[in-house]
């Protein structure tokens, strides 16, 4: 009985995020807040954390929250609205619907196979915010925008930021990561298949909108599937999403070259008028921002060592929460996608001849335009931490293992999914409950290879769901406040998704995969 109470009282700040957004209607910033009160009144009475420890623990959160997050979401954002203030927006709009006015062929090449490559190389939101902002400026409607930027950014999160998730998952369970990896990408694989169809039925307003670009829609899926299963079999854990992101934008683009036929009305875009002639230095200046995200990202990633290693030394490890003196937070401070992000906008800027104190002032208004946004993560990140150190999360998890027994796989993506929806994080999700599969596998007799990818599997569906991801899509599509509308139209899709993945984790197991 103590153990049902403290389970519910442990799932009371998430409650309350989804009584706040849903059914209150609130502000994103406003709900985050409560939660970070309920949370920390929680972890000092009922989990008897100190006051300060409680303080300490919520700060280390909003230090995270900062840097790397914050950082990151303001730079793609300039990124944008700095593209938009020189006009090169138009030069984009105008050479990506030339490809094709369709806007369920764009979608799935901006925001399925564009911004998977984003999530692979730098994470953090990335993957939502410049998809979903270029995706609003061909004349998508801003909420579906951000709707199929959501879809499409879970199947790849497991892989994000050159596979990290991944990675830490290995490193606090000791399991081989390229073992993992293969593990994670089988599992994945309908999904990752099934996403591209949903983003279509989505934007073209049901299954009819798959009528003629069915062919291009299961070949964008089947690619990027097999190239993850390919990548994480024979390079490991590091690459898988950048590979498969890259092989289906390549293949998507020509598959949407040589399509043939008249776009239905209901699906063409607007494409924009003009008499200018495309050069292709016009065209280099105005994709310059991207293409320079593009070759930086690559060039300080894990891909070329030399430039990596000493970037990423440049490092301060500090320790804020007060309760574990070996609880640490790196802050690194050039080899972070939003500082790297933040440059190549600055001189893509300078490239397409923006005066610098013009770019300062769109630096500037950006700012202001996510200042809500950056509350919510705040807030967020610390009540995460409030949960995490506190033992809220402990005993969410030890209810299911303790209550379940044989039937707790059906459980093993849910716990991924509900530490990806509290922290906005793959990563954290991993750190918060990888040893709790590992333990439970042993418990159940189950493979942990099986139960602990089945954790990254959850992180699919909770990203879609999280305050952080939805907060990012609002912001960037400039309709701040909008966060529970979109929470209440992107939940039947996480809820799906999670509902069909624990059923695949608990087959497996029942049919001997996941033993």
């Amino acid at each position: 009985m103590e153990m049902l109470l403290m389970f519910v009282l442990a799932l009371l700040p998430i409650l309350w995020l989804v009584l706040a957004l849903c059914g209150m209607k609130m502000e994103a910033w406003k709900a985050s807040l409560g939660a970070l009160l309920v949370s920390a009144v929680l972890g000092i009475f009922v989990w008897k954390m100190t006051p300060y420890n409680a303080f300490t623990a919520a700060l280390e959160g909003m230090a995270m929250a900062i840097w790397p997050i914050v950082i990151v979401i303001i730079a793609a954002v300039f990124t944008y609205n700095l593209t938009v203030h020189t006009g090169a927006m138009e030069t984009i709009k105008g050479m990506l619907t030339s490809v094709s006015s369709d806007m369920r062929v764009l979608v799935l090449l901006i925001g399925w196979c564009f911004g998977g490559f984003l999530e692979g190389m730098a994470g953090f939101g990335t993957a939502v915010a410049i998809p979903a902002s270029m995706l609003m400026a061909l004349g998508f409607d801003p909420i579906t925008a951000i709707l199929a930027c959501l879809i499409a950014n879970g199947v790849p999160t497991m892989f994000g930021s050159i596979g990290i998730p991944t990675t830490t998952l290995a490193s606090i369970t000791a399991l081989d990561p390229t073992n993992l990896a293969l593990m994670q990408a089988l599992q994945v694989a309908p999904f990752v298949i099934i996403t591209p169809f949903l983003m279509v039925m989505l934007v073209g307003g049901g299954p009819k909108a798959l009528k003629g670009v069915l062919p291009i829609t299961l070949i964008t899926g089947v690619v990027v599937s097999v190239a993850e299963i390919a990548a994480a079999a024979f390079i490991g854990a590091d690459l898988p999403m950048v590979v498969a992101a890259v092989a289906a934008l390549i293949v998507t683009f020509l598959v949407a070259l040589k399509m043939k036929g008249e776009v239905p009305a209901e699906y063409a875009l607007e494409t924009p008028k003009s008499d200018e002639v495309l050069t292709p230095k016009k065209a280099l200046t105005a994709w310059a921002p991207f293409i320079l995200i593009f070759v930086v990202l690559v060039l300080t990633s894990k891909l070329v060592p030399f430039i990596n290693g000493p970037l990423s030394s440049i490092k301060t490890t500090v320790n804020i929460y007060k309760g574990d003196p070996a609880a640490t937070l790196t802050f690194t401070w050039i080899n972070t996608p939003g500082v790297l992000i933040l440059i190549c906008g600055i001189v893509g800027g300078i490239i397409q001849g923006c005066p610098f104190g013009e770019m300062m002032g769109v630096l500037g208004a950006t700012c202001k335009q996510m200042s809500k946004t950056i509350l919510t993560m705040l807030a967020v990140l610390g009540c995460a931490k409030i949960m995490g150190y506190s033992g809220m999360i402990a005993s969410i998890a030890a209810f299911f293992v303790n209550t379940l027994g044989g039937f707790y796989p059906l459980m093993a993506p849910v716990l991924g999914a509900l530490g990806t929806f509290v922290t906005g994080s793959g990563t954290s999700s991993e750190v918060l409950f990888g040893s709790v599969q590992q333990q439970a596998a042993a418990a159940i007799g189950a493979n942990e290879y099986w139960l602990c990818a089945a954790n990254s599997l959850g992180v699919s569906a909770g990203k879609m769901l999280s305050p952080q991801s939805i907060a990012i899509g609002t912001a960037s599509c400039g309709l701040v406040g909008k966060d529970g509308e979109v929470l209440g139209k992107i939940a039947p899709y996480a809820f799906g998704f999670v509902i069909i993945m624990a059923l695949l984790i608990q087959g497996g197991v029942m049919l001997g995969l996941g033993m």
